[in-house]
């Protein structure tokens, strides 16, 4: 998947959050076969203030990560993803999970690293 910053964005919109990070991946010699990304960018569904401020370097992690995600809402989600679901982001696919109850409710968040 090869997208442009602005086709990117574009591809979220809608009832999405959209976080843009620029500068994330690499820097451990294995680019070719895990090439990073140029931007992050996270869509919530149903979002009524929530934001995932997921940093760059973040799929550049060995391990799984969890994130709250409240933003601006008045209560907060845990979103977690796996190691593997890091490597799928690094390698430029697509990662959708789905958050905890809060609220007596969920969302669905879909993370996409844009390939440089």
């Amino acid at each position: 998947m090869n997208l442009t910053r602005r086709a990117f964005g574009q591809a979220l919109t809608g009832s999405a959050a959209v976080l843009s990070i620029p500068g994330c991946g690499g820097g451990d010699g294995n680019d070719a076969a895990a090439p990073g990304c140029s931007a992050v960018g996270a869509a919530i569904s149903q979002n009524h203030g929530h934001t995932l401020a997921f940093a760059a370097p973040d799929v550049d992690s060995p391990d799984g990560l969890t994130y709250g995600i409240r933003g601006s809402a008045d209560h907060d989600h845990t979103v977690t993803f796996s190691a593997a679901e890091l490597r799928q982001l690094k390698a430029g696919q697509s990662v959708t999970v789905t958050a905890s109850v809060s609220a007596a409710h969920a969302h669905t968040v879909t993370v996409t690293c844009a390939q440089p």
